[in-house]
């Protein structure tokens, strides 16, 4: 459960809107697509990735308030990314090059099976 911005009532995750207040809190009445919003006076685009690299196409840009594709800039793109063991690691990149790794045993075992003879 998160706070409301605006009345800080408790709120569901995937709530489409504040049972309280009535904000929306998700984008075009989707729970999977987050809406973003200003904190303050500032506008999010002040501190928006696309904004600062000029990529954003969005019609409010510079002074939007709410945003739905918003990536702070000064925030660490790693510090929101889960902490995987090395066991999960090792599978993950087994599962990703399995092909790869089958191709290269089939290739050593023709290779063995020629020199064998």
């Amino acid at each position: 459960m998160h706070p409301c911005p605006r009345c800080q009532a408790k709120v569901e995750a995937n709530a489409i809107r504040c049972p309280q207040c009535g904000l929306v809190l998700k984008a075009h009445g989707h729970p999977g697509i987050p809406l973003y919003r200003a904190e303050g006076e500032a506008a999010l685009c002040d501190s928006c990735t696309y904004h600062l690299d000029d990529t954003c196409t969005f019609p409010q840009r510079p002074h939007a308030e709410t945003c739905t594709l918003y990536q702070n800039a000064y925030q660490d793109p790693k510090a929101d990314r889960p902490v995987i063991s090395s066991g999960q690691q090792m599978r993950l990149w087994l599962n990703r090059r399995a092909g790869l790794i089958a191709l290269v045993a089939l290739i050593g075992i023709s290779f063995l099976i020629v020199l064998v003879r």
